[in-house]
C-alpha cells in the first residue's frame, strides 16, 4: 500500500505532532563538512561522541544505508511568557523552557514509534526512529524538509513556530513525495548573536560549545572558569537567550501539551527552594525530567553558581556548606558563590 504525503502529515497530527514534512534522505549536503570542521576546531568540548560518531553522523546514509526518505516531525513547546523576563529575577533558579516538565526524548519517542508502526504497516518498508539520541543531524534534515531553517544560532527557526520546536525523525526505506526546503529568513538580524551572554556564537552560524551555557550546565562535568560563572546568571539548566530573542517567535503559539507545561515550581522558584539534600532527593524531585540526567553533583554545582550571581546574601550559608566538598566542581562553585556574595552589602 502506498503512502501519500498528505496522509503521512495527517497521521502525524493524529499522533501528537504539530508539523510534518518529508525530504529525500539520500541527497548530498554540506552539513557533514560543517560538522567535521566543528570537531576539528574542538568546538565540541568534552562531548566525545561527536568524534566517535563523526563518520556516521556526517550523512543519514552513513548511519543507515537503507534510508531513502526522512519524515521530519516537530512538536511545539513554546512557553507562555518570555524566558528573558526571568533573568532579572536573580534570586530565582532559571530552568530552560524545554526542561520544565517531562523529558521530551521519552515523550516524543513514544509518538514516533506509534507513527512509524503505522507507516511500516501501510507501506511494508523498514523504518527507524530518532529523537536526538542517535548520530543523525536532525536540524539540517528538518531544514531540507521545509520545517524551518537553521538560524545564526545554529538552531532551527520556523515561520510558524519560531524557535520552539522539538524535532523527531522517521527514516523509511521507500520513496515518498518530497517537500521543498525552507529558505533562510534571518536577513540582517543578529539578535541571537548579540544577546549570547558568553559570546558562544562566535560568528553567524558558528558556535563554540565550550562557551555555551547550555553545554556548561548540562554536558560539562568539570570546574567552570570564574569568568564564565559570572556570566551564567541564574541559569541552572540550559539557556534560552538566543532562542527567546528571535523575532520569529512573534508567530509562536504557547504549547497546550501537558507534557511540556511547567511543573509547579519549575518556572519560578527561589534558588533556596531548589536545593535538595542528596542524590535520592534529587532523583525524586526530577523524576521523568531531563534535568535528572545531569546528576546531583552537576545540579548542585549549577545552583551554587546561581547563588553566587543572585545578590542574595542569605544564600551564603548554603555555599559555605559545600566549601570542603570532595567534588572539584562543587567546591569551586561554592568558593565562587562565597566570593561573590561577600561583596554584597
Amino acid at each position: 500500500m502506498s503512502l501519500s504525503a498528505n496522509s503521512i502529515k495527517q497521521l502525524a497530527i493524529e499522533n501528537g505532532f504539530d508539523v510534518a514534512r518529508i525530504c529525500d534522505a539520500r541527497k548530498e549536503w554540506e552539513s557533514g563538512a560543517h560538522l567535521k570542521q566543528f570537531v576539528e576546531n574542538n568546538y565540541h568540548g568534552t562531548m566525545q561522541w561527536f568524534e566517535t560518531t563523526l563518520e556516521r553522523r556526517s550523512h543519514p546514509n552513513a548511519m543507515w544505508d537503507g534510508a531513502i526518505s526522512a519524515v521530519m516531525l516537530g512538536v511545539n513547546y513554546a512557553p507562555a511568557s518570555n524566558p528573558l523576563d526571568k533573568l532579572s529575577q536573580k534570586a530565582n533558579a532559571n530552568i530552560s523552557s524545554y526542561a520544565q516538565n517531562n523529558d521530551y526524548h521519552d515523550v516524543i519517542k513514544k509518538r514516533l514509534k506509534a507513527l512509524a508502526g503505522i507507516l511500516h504497516k501501510k507501506s511494508g518498508a523498514e523504518v527507524k526512529v530518532f529523537v536526538d539520541t542517535a548520530p543523525l543531524m536532525e536540524k539540517p534534515l528538518a531544514a531540507r524538509a521545509g520545517i524551518g531553517w537553521q538560524g545564526k544560532h545554529t538552531n532551527l527557526v520556523s515561520r510558524e513556530f519560531g524557535s520552539y520546536l522539538f524535532l523527531g525523525s522517521i527514516l523509511i526505506a521507500t520513496e515518498l513525495e518530497y517537500d521543498t526546503h525552507e529558505s533562510n529568513h534571518c536577513g540582517n538580524c543578529s539578535s541571537c548573536v548579540d544577546i549570547c551572554p558568553t559570546k558562544a556564537i562566535i560568528a553567524p552560524y558558528k558556535i563554540d560549545a565550550r562557551l555555551c551555557i547550555s553545554y556548561l550546565t548540562i554536558e560539562y562535568d568539570g570546574v567552570i572558569p570564574d569568568e564564565l560563572m559570572a556570566k551564567m546568571g541564574n541559569r541552572i539548566y540550559g539557556c534560552d537567550d538566543c532562542l527567546a530573542v528571535c523575532p520569529w517567535n512573534k508567530f509562536a503559539v504557547p504549547t497546550s501539551d501537558e507534557n511540556f507545561l511547567p511543573r509547579e515550581g519549575f518556572e519560578s522558584s527561589s534558588i533556596a527552594d531548589m536545593l535538595v539534600p542528596d542524590d535520592a532527593a534529587f532523583r525524586e524531585k526530577f523524576r521523568k525530567s531531563p534535568i535528572k540526567r545531569i546528576g546531583f553533583n552537576k545540579y548542585l554545582r549549577n545552583l551554587l553558581i546561581a547563588a553566587g550571581n543572585s545578590e542574595n546574601k542569605t544564600l551564603l550559608k548554603y555555599a559555605k556548606n559545600y566549601l570542603n566538598s570532595e567534588n572539584a566542581g562543587i567546591k569551586a562553585s561554592a568558593q565562587f558563590a562565597i566570593n561573590q556574595l561577600e561583596k554584597q552589602k
